[in-house]
Order: structure tokens, then sequence, then C-alpha cells
């Protein structure tokens, strides 16, 4: 089914494909759109928090939409919001590449790369010295360049062109990389800037397929059915599942977002979360070689999570009693594009809730536990990532990243050695780290909200205690996870407090993994600065909305949550958004090779004294088993 309006249209509903055609008729019939012109990112404008939560069913909404638009005749760019409802574009803004970086990478531009460098003389000599003739046998990846103050880059759009061979049109390539050789392409003028070429190196030659089989034949059918169907009901993008409510969202560079989590008690629906998403991703890489320096890639800001979900399938992605979304996103002519299937949701036993055999007077009780799983998968290159999102019974929200694919390949010697893992005979996979950022709108019981850092403390002999910090300013709340400590940031209301007077609260609990390992004054330090902190909080802004700015594509640096948080506001009792930085350190194993199992990274919401006791006293027990009662 599609995102669409439900019973009630509002305000944070997504985008359907015919407000997305007026947005294209509004840009073309005021000039701003045409046959030179390409759409980086169209999304839905969000009103501010305000707005959203004084609105009432049946009043106005006002639409907009916010695009950025790239000349490919002028190199110029613009970030334009565009009101859907009076018809016509509200604001312009003009986008410098030296300072606001340039706009994300486009689909055409991948071929636009093959089609340079297939004519390119020096392209074609450096192949032919590792003894290929023919550049269509070699695969190459357009790759985002990074900000490196190159004089020659300055102000231009740059990719950076790594090559691996196919020795038949269905080979996997990453298995043969054509290392020593790198090229800098001009991606408005379509010619080349620069050819690295640090001379030939072996290519691998054992193949990397695992698409053929065979397949063990061992497993028995494994059906999962709910003849009853689901427990949880769809309205559009408003979803109500046990106790829980809340919107989905979807954008082509975040993907999934989360709308107003709230949960139901003593008869009314308790706001938890107003907005939650995974806001940007980087994957640094850690070869300084003069091939591989400049590997940093932005997932989100730079080729957008979004646009590039997978549809998924039943029995494969997702197995039983299963409820798909499809998501609407627009090509670069800003033709809206329907990815079927993007969004998947069901509910899953999740094992024992609760559990007690009393000694005293015999009782015997189990609870089962349940999970509403909301996910969706991205295919970026070389690597996809599961993204799912889960709420249970007793309140706790959390996180699961998934990541899976193939691991980025070069060739392995005596210098790859230091930064990368040798998974096959002769081949390398670089060291490198997926760091995600996730951005926590924060309404617990109301928008007036504040951080304690709580951790355990020993207290001499055997006594052991724990201690509360309240974070009162932005740049106090720049904190790192603490496991030793078993450090946790408690979000509490001041204001509402629950039946043992203290404030109602949700601790987020952090996995506390490496953060950025790069060093400081280098260009990923400067440029995914968010990723150098496990926490940052920040007074709510409706303008800052993304952890390394709104244009990461070859951005300088200091955008996003460095610039955000130099003022310092305060940040006790206010309206706040916590963001998160989570993800996987990777030093690849053989066991990864051809393709990685899921490995997973994330974070939990827990209630902390949000409710006045167990919310789950409620849950019946199982009706196939009378043993659990």
């Amino acid at each position: 089914m599609h995102l669409t309006i439900g019973k009630q249209p509002h305000p944070l509903d997504p985008l359907a494909a015919q407000e997305i055609d007026e947005v294209r008729r509004i840009l073309m019939e005021e000039g701003l759109l045409t046959e030179t012109v390409r759409v980086a990112y169209l999304g839905l404008e969000e009103p501010p928090k305000a707005e959203v939560l004084a609105y009432q069913p049946g009043g106005p909404i006002h639409r907009r939409a916010r695009a950025f638009l790239l000349d490919l005749a002028t190199e110029q760019a613009e970030d334009v919001i565009v009101s859907i409802s009076e018809g016509k574009a509200e604001s312009r803004r003009p986008i410098d590449p030296l300072t606001d970086g340039q706009v994300p990478m486009l689909d055409e531009e991948h071929a636009l790369v093959r089609n340079v460098l297939k004519e390119d003389a020096g392209w074609a000599r450096a192949l032919r010295a590792r003894g290929i003739g023919d550049p269509a046998s070699v695969y190459l990846a357009a790759l985002s360049a990074g900000h490196f103050g190159l004089p020659e880059e300055e102000g231009r759009r740059v990719a950076r062109v790594l090559a691996h061979l196919m020795p038949a049109p269905d080979s996997l390539p990453w298995a043969h990389p054509v290392d020593g050789l790198v090229a800098y392409v001009d991606l408005i003028k379509g010619e080349v800037i620069e050819i690295v070429d640090t001379g030939p190196q072996p290519i691998p030659d054992e193949p990397g397929d695992y698409h053929h089989g065979p397949h063990r034949t061992t497993q028995k059918p494994i059906h999962i059915t709910q003849p009853d169907g689901p427990s949880f009901t769809v309205d559009g993008p408003l979803i109500t599942w046990e106790k829980w409510s809340l919107r989905l969202g979807y954008d082509m560079r975040e993907g999934l977002t989360l709308h107003q989590i709230g949960f139901e008690d003593g008869g009314r629906t308790r706001p938890i979360v107003y907005r939650a998403s995974v806001a940007e991703m980087v994957v640094p890489y850690g070869d300084p070689s003069p091939i591989r320096f400049w590997q940093n890639y932005f997932d989100t800001g730079e080729y957008q999570l979004g646009k590039l979900a997978n549809s998924l399938e039943l029995g494969c992605d997702c197995l039983g009693e299963i409820t798909y979304f499809d998501a609407v996103v627009t090509d670069g002519a800003g033709v809206p594009k329907v990815i079927t299937n993007a969004i998947c949701m069901h509910e899953e036993d999740y094992g024992v809730l609760w559990k007690h055999t009393d000694p005293a007077n015999g009782s015997r009780e189990t609870r089962r536990q349940r999970r509403l799983v909301i996910s969706f998968f991205v295919t970026v290159g070389n690597y996809d990532y599961g993204f799912y999102w889960y709420l249970y019974l007793d309140g706790t929200i959390e996180l699961e990243v998934k990541a899976t694919g193939i691991v980025f390949t070069g060739a392995y010697d005596d210098r790859a050695a230091p930064y990368s893992s040798e998974i096959a005979p002769g081949l390398a996979a670089p060291y490198h780290q997926h760091l995600f950022s996730a951005r926590l709108d924060m309404t617990v019981d109301g928008v007036a909200n504040a951080v304690d850092e709580v951790e355990a403390i020993p207290l001499g002999g055997h006594a052991f205690g724990r201690a509360a910090t309240r974070l009162r300013t932005e740049r106090q709340a720049r904190r790192d996870a603490d496991l030793k400590a078993e450090r946790t940031w408690h979000v509490v209301n001041p204001g509402v407090r629950n039946r043992l007077g203290r404030p109602v609260g949700y601790a987020l609990h952090p996995e506390g993994k490496p953060t950025l390992m790069a060093a400081e004054g280098s260009s990923i330090h400067r440029r995914a600065e968010f990723a150098t902190k496990h926490l940052w909080v920040t007074q709510y802004h409706p303008e800052e909305r993304y952890p390394a700015g709104d244009l990461v594509n070859q951005h300088p640096g200091g955008a996003g949550l460095p610039a955000y948080t130099r003022a310092d506001r305060d940040i006790d009792g206010q309206d706040i958004v916590l963001w998160h930085t989570f993800g996987l350190t990777h030093f690849p194993r053989t066991e990864d090779w051809p393709i990685m199992p899921v490995d997973t990274c994330g974070f939990v919401l827990k209630p902390v004294g949000f409710f006045d006791r167990n919310p789950t006293l409620d849950v019946p027990p199982s009706a196939a088993a009378r043993s659990c009662h």
C-alpha cells in the first residue's frame, strides 16, 4: 500500500506522487526546472514542531517541499522552498560550491563517468599496462570525492573512480580489483582532471561468485502464521499497535522516518519521541595510500539512502504476516518514482516478557514478549544496510542496523597490510567504520525536556550507587559513552512527575563502540565531526536537520552539529533534540568473503520512571499454551 493520506490529512503526511508532480509544474512554470536542470533532492518541508503539535484535525495545512537543483549548463545550484498550497516558489537560495559544498550525487553521473573514461586515452594506457585491452570489461564505481583543498578541484563537481575487472558479464567484480589506479573526473565538464597511477599490481584471479550455489538441502520450512491477522491497524501513515501509536514518513535522503511516537497509558496517549530517523551515516576508510586516502563516504548526505531502498520480497526479506508500504521519491527530472514494498511492517514473538514461579504461594506465571518491526533495506554500491525499528510491549524502543553485502577490495601486499585484511589470496579489504547518527527529537510527556547523565559509582567496600549529572548546555552535552560506568542518558521531563514524585523519563542505552578513528585536523574529522562523540544535545530549531549539515558532498567541514552547538544554548527544561552516534569498526574477516553475513549495531530507549509500574501486567497468557497460566 502507499503511504498516502489516511482518514484525516495531517501536516506530516509524506509527499504524494501528485504533489511531486505539482512541485515539478511550479518549478518549470517559474523557469527553475529546464532541460539542463536536475533535481538532486526533493522532500517534504516539515512545518515547525509547534505548528504540528497545535494542529487540529480538519484544520488548514500548508504543504511545502524543499528541492536542491543543479543546472548542468551553468554549474549553478539552488536550495528552493516550494509552496504546494499556494502554487509558487517561496524562497530561493544559491548554493556556493566553495563554502556550501555540492548537491548530492546524481544517478546519471555513474553512467557519465563510464562514458568519460571509455574515451580517455590515459585511462586506456593505464589499463593496457595491467593487461586489460578492453575498457568495457572493467566495472567503474563513481565515488564521492570528499574535500582535500586540492587547488585544481576548488569549486568543481568531482567524482573519484576505482576499477574492478569483470572476467564475464555476470562475474563478481569485487574479486578482481584493478589497484594502483584512480581517476578524478569533473562531472559537469565531463572530463578527466587527473589519473593517479602508482604502478600495476597483480589482479587477484580467484573468483568471488557466490550466487550460483550449490545449496544445502537440509533445511525444513518454517511457517509463521497469524490466522486472525496482525494486531496493528493502519490508517494511511498512522499506525496503532497494542498501546503504541506513531506516524510513518519517508524521505529520499533519510529513508524511513518515525513521527509522534506515543504510548497509551491511563486513557491518554503520552508522547515520547516527536521524530526519529537516521539522519546521517559515514563510512571512513583507514588506508592513507595515494590511491585510497580520500575514501570516506556519507551514504545519507552524498548518496541519499532513501532513494536507494530495495523493493522487499516476502519470504526473502520479510517472513510472516507482512504489511508493505510503497515509498515515493523523485528522479533527476523531478518525476515521481514509486519504490514498491519499500517499508516492511510486521509483529513477531520475542521470547519471554516476564516470568516467575513463586515458592511462597506456588503461582506460576509467564508472559511472552512481542515487538512491532518496521524496516527498510538499502543498497549503496557494494554494501547493503537494513534499518529495523522495534517497539516492544513494555515501552522499549530499539533501532537495529544490519550491515551486509560485499566489502570494498584492493590488492593485498606489504603496503596494504597495515591497513587491510587479506580475505582471499592477494585480495585486501581495507579497515573501515560504519558510523550512524540517529536524530531523536524528544517529547517525553511534553516538549520541556532535560538530560541527566547517569552512571554507576563505587562507594567503598562492597557498596556502590549511581550518580546523575544534569547536562545544562549544548557544549556540556557533547559526551562519550563509558561502558565501565554503565553510562546512560536519561531524557526527563522536570515538569511531570510519576506517583513517587520523580520526573518521568526515558533512558538512551548506547552500545558504546568506537567513534570516529580519524585524527583531529584530518579532512574527514572536519567533515564528520558529529561522529567524534556518542551524544550531542541541541535546543530544537526547525532548520537544524542533519548532523553534518544540509549539503555534505564536497563540503569543507564544520557544518552541522559543530555549528549548531557553537552558541552553547540552554538545554535544561527546553525543547531538545538528541543526536546519537553508533556503529561498527570493521576489520574484515575471511568469513566476510565473498559476501558478508549480517553484522549489527544500534541502541535502545527504555522507560525509566515513565510508568508508575510494569505496563505489561495486562498482557494475557498465550492462548495456545495453558501451561503459561
